[in-house]
């Protein structure tokens, strides 16, 4: 699993990151986004970095994904979303601040996972009984 750490301007601008890094990059949320100190998140880019950031974040969110850390990293490459994405190996010192600090964070709000739950999509054309038609189109995204 890898630990992702987003900062920008706004939260829709967070949102929309999230979105894409599903939808784009293929990439699968292990848990819910956690809101992080925007001041606490610069200063953790800046020692990662090794130099000062040109802009500060005003929000900042933090969250672990399925994938591995390098295959994270090179799907957000192919992708242009419209925040700071970084991704925290657990080779830096900054990995396990910003893990302790995600077991307390309260979670981000407005987001949603757009990739189906279900089996697949109920058939309404049928009268009394409920029929699900299996569509394998609607689980691609599933990681088992």
């Amino acid at each position: 699993m890898a630990l992702v750490l987003i900062r920008g301007e706004n939260n829709s601008k967070l949102l929309n990151a999230i979105a894409d890094m599903e939808r784009h990059g293929n990439l699968n949320l292990a848990c819910k986004p956690k809101i992080i100190d925007s001041r606490f998140a610069d200063k953790l880019v800046e020692g990662i970095l090794h130099s000062k950031l040109k802009t500060k974040s005003k929000v900042a969110t933090a969250f672990f994904i399925k994938e591995d850390t390098t295959l994270s990293i090179m799907q957000i490459k192919k992708i242009h979303p419209p925040a700071h994405v970084v991704i925290v190996s657990d080779e830096y010192d900054a990995y396990d601040k910003l893990k302790l600090k995600l077991e307390r964070a309260p979670d981000f709000s407005g987001y949603y996972s757009h990739k189906a739950k279900n089996s697949g999509m109920k058939d309404y054309k049928t009268k009394g009984e409920v029929k699900v038609i299996d569509n394998k189109k609607l689980n691609s995204y599933s990681h088992k």
